[in-house]
């Protein structure tokens, strides 16, 4: 896979380990899980945003940018890894965040909010309700009649652009597991805006590989998010090969587990994050990885897997989010 067109700068710490969950495995029973460490990444204490950020980022540079716009929920892991990337970039960055009816002194003012500010972003909260899209729009529009060079990153870094980290990841993701001797049938991903899983679905189809990519939606039904994650696997192949067929049916979402809504907690997901971390010492967050989690846990309990077949977790990060849900753990 040839990536080299492309303006990229150097922000994760990369290859990812992918590590083996062998009480994890005997506790359920099989089958072998492995978890892929994006968590560790590095920057800004990680997560899988950081890969997007390396081609949103280079384009942002490319085009002489002085100043980065995101948007995103309050406790948005993205807006918080596009924060310190840009601090390291010494760029400007703007976050245009959304309330939500969740308004606990942690969630307000802890986590990834606490971090924002430390990384020295620009933070606007707008209302529940509000377009968040609309509200950068129109922010970018008043910087440039400033004589400022706007760059403006969609909610999660989800383009074909910022996309490529995971085109990128699939590659590696599957050398690693012929080096550990290891074939890997399935992939499980949180999904919310759709990039992750769309990424990693046209990596995989460029370098045809059958693995497969389970989302586990956090909000949404079914139909809506694999509609949302074939458009970003589709867009995602058309620029990283020109060829948009990406096959319909390689894109799997399961909406079983995502609860009442986006950061709204399952009893599963509860336990999820204490069986992680007391069997492993895997932190998860309660909106993203923990949901995830509790689908992957949800699935094998149910013999979705066969008890000799190797599973891979995609730990996509967050944990920062964790302390702005003390409730949840």
């Amino acid at each position: 896979m040839d990536l080299s067109s492309f303006p990229r700068i150097s922000l994760a710490r990369l290859p990812t380990p992918i590590e083996p969950l062998k009480r994890l495995s005997a506790h359920l029973g099989g089958p072998q899980i492995y978890v892929k460490r994006d968590d560790e990444t590095g920057l800004g204490l990680g997560g899988n945003k950081l890969r997007k950020l390396e081609f949103l980022l280079g384009e942002a540079l490319a085009r002489g940018a002085d100043r980065v716009l995101t948007v995103g929920a309050l406790q948005s892991n993205h807006a918080r890894q596009t924060a310190a990337a840009c601090a390291k970039l010494g760029l400007a960055c703007e976050l245009i965040l959304r309330r939500s009816s969740h308004a606990t002194e942690a969630y307000l003012q802890n986590g990834n909010m606490l971090l924002d500010r430390l990384f020295g972003a620009r933070v606007t909260v707008i209302e529940a309700g509000a377009s968040r899209e609309a509200a950068m729009a129109e922010r970018a529009d008043v910087l440039r009649a400033e004589g400022r060079t706007p760059y403006c990153i969609p909610v999660g870094g989800s383009c074909a652009r910022g996309n490529l980290g995971y085109a990128a990841c699939a590659e590696e993701l599957s050398a690693q597991a012929r080096e550990l001797g290891v074939r890997f049938n399935a992939v499980i991903v949180a999904t919310g805006s759709g990039g992750t899983q769309g990424g990693l679905v046209a990596g995989l189809h460029a370098i045809d590989s059958d693995i497969r990519v389970i989302g586990i939606a956090v909000e949404g039904a079914r139909a809506g998010q694999e509609a949302l994650a074939y458009h970003q696997a589709v867009e995602t192949a058309g620029l990283l090969t020109g060829d948009v067929r990406v096959p319909r049916d390689r894109i799997l979402v399961l909406d079983d587990y995502a609860g009442p809504g986006y950061a709204k907690p399952t009893d599963a997901m509860r336990e999820a994050l204490r069986l992680a971390a007391s069997l492993e010492g895997l932190v998860l967050d309660p909106v993203y990885t923990g949901k995830a989690f509790s689908g992957m846990i949800g699935l094998v309990r149910a013999g979705y897997f066969r008890t000799d077949e190797p599973v891979l977790f995609l730990h996509t990060g967050g944990a920062p989010g964790l302390f702005a849900y003390p409730e949840n753990a």
